[in-house]
């Protein structure tokens, strides 16, 4: 999945896997018209080890795998550092973006915005109320709080992310923990939000009942913020 198109900036897509098989095609499918355009340069699949189809969806697709150990943090860092596009999306493998997220990336990028960042605007496949105010209420975080979920992407370019120092090594919160440093460098405008929805998996929100869900990240995040290690956080998110 790769075409170079020297006179413009491209994008090379980062997604994290560890047996992504349900979700990851549909992922891959939403990039491919940007692929074909030229704005996507390569799409980037940092694997951490999956047993299920995911290699397999992988190099259906012409995506670089890219192995080594599972944990988020580390799988992100992994492919950027593997990555040569001029910008960098990461997105997560049950993660659909709307079909305009492209054509936002490239004004986003035209518009000059090296030393910013955007995320995409939050969606669930799902329906129903639940799900609608989840997202309404994340959405509202993320543009109050500037403190948007990593299941709505990340675009930024290559010199901004390696001079806030990219992903760290962490098994859960590095989205958080890359944003701090984004908005410690920039400000709180550093985050723009664009409006093309990441649509993302609902499957741990049905599994525990949206109310439940929200409560539980939010007592994690309360955990991180106090200083708790990341490491201690993973069985209560789970």
């Amino acid at each position: 999945m790769e075409r170079i198109n020297e006179k413009m900036p491209q994008i090379s897509v980062v997604i994290p896997t560890l047996n992504a098989g349900c979700g990851l095609a549909e992922a891959l499918a939403a990039l491919v018209p940007a692929a074909l355009d030229g704005l996507v340069r390569e799409v980037i699949v940092a694997d951490g080890g999956s047993t299920d189809e995911t290699l397999a969806i992988t190099d259906d697709a012409g995506a670089r795998l890219i192995g080594g150990e599972k944990g988020r943090g580390a799988q992100l860092a992994r492919g950027a550092a593997a990555a040569r596009g001029d910008w960098l999306l990461f997105l997560h493998a049950d993660t659909v973006l709307e079909a305009c997220w492209a054509s936002e990336a490239r004004a986003f990028i035209d518009a000059g915005h090296d030393e910013r960042a955007a995320v995409y605007s939050l969606a669930f496949d799902d329906e129903g109320f639940g799900a609608r105010m989840v997202a309404a209420g994340a959405m509202i975080r993320t543009r109050l709080l500037c403190s948007p979920y990593g299941d709505q992407g990340l675009l930024i370019s290559r010199g901004h992310y390696d001079a806030v120092g990219g992903y760290c090594d962490m098994p859960l919160f590095e989205d958080v923990d890359i944003v701090d440093r984004i908005i410690r460098r920039g400000g709180r405008k550093a985050i723009a939000v664009l409006p093309a929805k990441a649509v993302t998996s609902p499957v741990r929100y049905r599994r525990d009942g949206y109310a439940a869900r929200v409560a539980r990240n939010f007592w994690c995040l309360a955990l991180y913020r106090l200083g708790v290690a990341p490491e201690n956080i993973i069985a209560t998110y789970k």
